[in-house]
C-alpha cells in the first residue's frame, strides 16, 4: 500500500519558452480538489485573456487516478498529453500544469507543438520545489478524563497532530496520524481499558 506521494510545495509561475515567435508560458500549482483546480485555471485565464491557448494537464489522487489533459484548441494530443507525460515522468500528483501560448505567426506543426509544450512543462517543473507528502488519517478517541496523560503521551510518541479536544467527564479527541502508523496506534489503543476509538478515513 502507498503511504506517500510526490507533489510540489508552492506554485511556479511565468516560466517562458520562445519558439519561432510563439511564446509559451508555464505555470504549476499544487491542487487537491476541483475547487482549487478551477481557481488556478480561472486565475491564469484572467491574467492572460489574450493568449491563443490555455493548455493544461492535472493529476489528483494518491495514484493520480483523477486526471485530464486538455489541448484547448491545439491539434489533438499535441499539448495536453505532452504536459501530462511530464507529470507522469516526474511521478507527481495533486498538481496542475498550465502552458499559455501566444501565437507568433509561424505554424509549428504537430511535432513542433509537442516539443514546445513538453519542454515548457519540463522547465516549469524544474523550477518547482518537489516534496514528498505522507498520507494522514484522522482518528477519534474517547476516554476518561483521568486517562488524558496516557493518551497524550501515546499520541506524541506517534507524532500525531491534535485537531480538536473536548474535555468533560468523558473526553473526545480528534487527531491526525500518519497512515503508515495506523496499525501500531490501533494495537496500542486496543490494549487500554475504557477507551474507544475509530478512524475517520
Amino acid at each position: 500500500m502507498l503511504y506517500e506521494y510526490k507533489t510540489i510545495n508552492t506554485p511556479v509561475e511565468n516560466i517562458l519558452l520562445k519558439e519561432k515567435g510563439s511564446k509559451f508560458i508555464g505555470f504549476a500549482f499544487p491542487v487537491t480538489n476541483e475547487t482549487e483546480l478551477k481557481t488556478a485555471l480561472d486565475k491564469i485565464k484572467s491574467e492572460h485573456p489574450k493568449a491563443t491557448h490555455h493548455c493544461y494537464a492535472f493529476r489528483m489522487g494518491l495514484n493520480g487516478e483523477n486526471y485530464r489533459a486538455n489541448d484547448d484548441g491545439e491539434p489533438s494530443g499535441s499539448a495536453g498529453l505532452p504536459i501530462y507525460n511530464q507529470l507522469l515522468g516526474n511521478e507527481l500528483t495533486n498538481i496542475l500544469v498550465v502552458v499559455v501560448r501566444y501565437y507568433g505567426g509561424t505554424k509549428l506543426g504537430v511535432s513542433g507543438l509537442v516539443k514546445a509544450y513538453k519542454e515548457t512543462a519540463k522547465i516549469t517543473l524544474e523550477e518547482a520545489d518537489v516534496i514528498t507528502k505522507e498520507l494522514e488519517t484522522e482518528i477519534e478517541i474517547q476516554f476518561n478524563f483521568s486517562q488524558q496523560n496516557i493518551i497524550f503521551t501515546l499520541l506524541s510518541k506517534f507524532d500525531a497532530k491534535i485537531l480538536s479536544f473536548e474535555t468533560k467527564e468523558h473526553c473526545t479527541l480528534t487527531a491526525s496520524v500518519k497512515t503508515l502508523l495506523k496499525e501500531n496506534i490501533s494495537d496500542k489503543l486496543s490494549e487500554m481499558q475504557y477507551i474507544s476509538f475509530e478512524f475517520k478515513n
